[in-house]
């Protein structure tokens, strides 16, 4: 069984702009710059047949490539107590198009549909008891943040094994946009 999932990867200099203003916070732990992209469908658990069909699947995709920013913060579930921090993107309408061809190819192989609405973010931290009473001015202090813009010409498939340390990913196939 490997538990996999589709993504767009960031450049290393957005990395870095996205790594200066991941600090300061109590309570968050900040996702890993290798482990940092943006998520188009998280698959799950899939055993050794099913995966090659996925991959041949991914690789019957076609889509342009589109550039992307990342812009603005927030914080999953927007009401109670927050437990993920997010940078979000723009425009997001060439990564939802993306994310829906991903979408039906997984459902025409039988997996189940997402039942939440896709909302395209990079996760930056996860939240444990963070107080609101910092939460509020870090979120205030960097909403003017913007990311350089950066192509998007590929989108990949990775596994994931959980660790004690956090989920190690690992490249399964990478898929090139057509330009």
């Amino acid at each position: 069984m490997q538990r996999l999932f589709v993504a767009i990867d960031l450049p290393l200099p957005v990395k870095r702009e996205l790594a200066g203003i991941c600090l300061g916070l109590p309570g968050a732990r900040w996702v890993a710059d290798a482990q940092i992209h943006l998520t188009l469908r998280f698959i799950g658990e899939v055993e050794g047949g099913r995966v090659q069909d996925i991959r041949d699947g991914l690789a019957e995709i076609h889509s342009a490539a589109f550039a992307l920013r990342l812009i603005g913060l927030g914080v999953f579930p927007p009401r109670g107590q927050p437990h993920v921090l997010w940078a979000g993107v723009e425009p997001v309408e060439p990564v939802v198009a993306l994310r829906n061809r991903v979408e039906s190819l997984l459902v025409g192989l039988g997996f189940a549909p997402e039942e939440r609405q896709f909302s395209p973010h990079v996760t930056m931290a996860r939240l444990c008891d963070t107080p609101v009473a910092r939460l509020t001015p870090y979120l205030t202090g960097n909403a003017l943040f913007a990311s350089s813009e950066f192509a998007v010409d590929a989108f990949h498939l990775y596994s994931s094994v959980l660790t004690r340390q956090g989920a190690i990913h690992q490249l399964e196939a990478c898929y090139p946009l057509s330009h």
